[in-house]
């Protein structure tokens, strides 16, 4: 009997983790599909294109029976309580900050994999929701921009007189920024951009942008091995803050996209930078769920201080959601491709696979991610200790004073430190990537228990 695959309406998120392309596909791998009744609605799929997919419509119950679960957002514990012990969930999990969330789905006996953490090799690009989804963050950045800017964005020579091209400013030159500054080009705005990294210079002027940065030799060294951005010195941002200043006080747009995963978003414009620009101007802050880049910016909300628009808008990529729902679920299909049992038809799982090692976060009841399986041991001894040492008799004061008891001293648990924002293509295909089709950059390695506790984290790069 075939298994059953089943693609749930998702709560308060308007994109879905099906498509009746990847449906078809999925129906060929052996699976039996089940689409919850209008979960492609808000993503312009009606339950119609499903059923001519080869899937079936059900109901929100029917989750009861999946063995394999493709959803966008992770499964709240109500929902949880449906699925069977065992089911295999894909989504975006969003695990750090959150570890009562984790341990829900371990608790629910789910193997749970986070699209989030699909490491960076070639083999993984095709599966990498960060990209998909960043790079349409950011286009849809500069049409939100577009929108609430008012004037044009293009020069324009007419018999009344010349009306000037509208400056726009990228700050974070990820995937998301890539992308902004290729679609602010193609809409006829000068452009400008900044980050961190070195290595983007180049990308930045192939795309006919100008890059702006103080290159000292801190910068020239602020770029990982595997082409992330380092967390810079206070003094080295201090001194990009003085040039940005200046810069910003001239600019019409200004996007930023700056994001550190397992840290709150930094601090790129203070209200004293941009009180210096002129009424109507606009800023865009995609990292704004995550404390945003932008001082005063607030989250699912646009606010207007000192004549100044602020742009605060929540889940930027599903505010286009029939495009980020049709590369989500090609990314799904190509993870689950490699979970399948071509002979067998079945979901056959290997542990040893860097996939699955990388992406994998909970299975057999227990958290088995190395970033957070550490902390949960950690906190699990310490939990059923307490509970012996409280049913115990005080011992007398004598003999605890002939035997003191040492205190075990909790070891750290450690990781690897995962850089921020993820690398954009290489200059000499960036140009031609942007203008032509999504921006294919491999999505970040997970951070450090220590860098979770530090503060809530976000869902990768912007």
């Amino acid at each position: 009997m075939a298994q059953t695959l089943f693609i749930p309406k998702e709560i308060d998120e308007p994109r879905v983790g099906g498509s009746p392309e990847t449906v078809k596909k999925l129906t060929a791998l052996g699976f039996a599909v089940v689409v919850e009744a209008g979960a492609g609605v808000a993503s312009r799929i009606p339950d119609g294109e499903f059923v001519a997919a080869g899937a079936a419509i059900g109901k929100a119950g029917d989750t009861a029976r999946a063995d394999v679960v493709l959803k966008v957002r992770r499964p709240s514990s109500a929902e949880l309580k449906a699925y069977k012990k065992g089911a295999v969930v894909i989504a975006m999990l969003d695990p750090y900050g959150n570890d009562a969330a984790v341990k829900a789905l371990a608790d629910a006996g789910v193997t749970a994999f986070t699209m989030e953490f699909m490491p960076r090799i070639t083999r993984a690009q095709v599966m990498d929701v960060l990209s998909s989804q960043a790079n349409l963050a950011g286009y849809q950045a500069v049409i939100d921009a577009a929108s609430e800017y008012d004037r044009a964005l293009p020069m324009m020579m007419t018999a009344a007189g010349t009306v000037p091209a509208a400056k726009v400013f990228i700050m974070g030159v990820g995937v998301a920024g890539l992308q902004a500054i290729a679609t602010a080009r193609r809409l006829g705005a000068v452009v400008t951009a900044t980050d961190v990294r070195p290595a983007v210079k180049e990308q930045v002027a192939s795309l006919g942008a100008k890059f702006l940065a103080v290159e000292d030799e801190e910068f020239k060294a602020a770029e990982t091995a595997g082409g992330y951005a380092k967390e810079m010195s206070k003094e080295y941002q201090a001194k990009q803050a003085a040039l940005v200043a200046d810069h910003i006080a001239k600019q019409d747009i200004v996007i930023t996209t700056a994001l550190i995963p397992g840290r709150p978003a930094p601090r790129l414009v203070t209200r004293a930078m941009y009180a210096r620009m002129r009424p109507g101007s606009v800023l865009i802050d995609l990292a704004v769920e995550r404390g945003g880049n932008v001082e005063g910016a607030v989250a699912g909300k646009i606010t207007e201080v000192d004549g100044v628009k602020i742009v605060g808008h929540l889940n930027v990529a599903g505010r286009i959601a029939a495009t980020a729902s049709q590369l989500y679920a090609k990314n799904l299909l190509a993870f689950v491709e490699t979970l399948v049992d071509k002979d067998a038809k079945t979901i056959k799982i290997d542990f040893d696979d860097e996939l699955v090692k990388a992406t994998v976060l909970t299975h057999g009841g227990k958290v088995v991610h190395p970033n957070f399986a550490s902390a949960a041991a950690a906190s699990a001894p310490a939990a059923s200790a307490a509970k012996p040492a409280a049913g115990k008799k005080a011992a007398p004061a004598k003999a605890a004073a002939a035997k003191p008891v040492k205190a075990p001293v909790a070891k750290a648990a450690t990781a690897k430190a995962a850089p921020g924002k993820a690398a954009a293509p290489k200059a000499k295909t960036a140009a031609k990537t942007a203008a032509a089709k999504p921006v294919a950059a491999p999505s970040p390695a997970a951070p450090s228990p220590a860098a979770k506790t530090a503060a809530k984290s976000t869902e990768g790069e912007a």
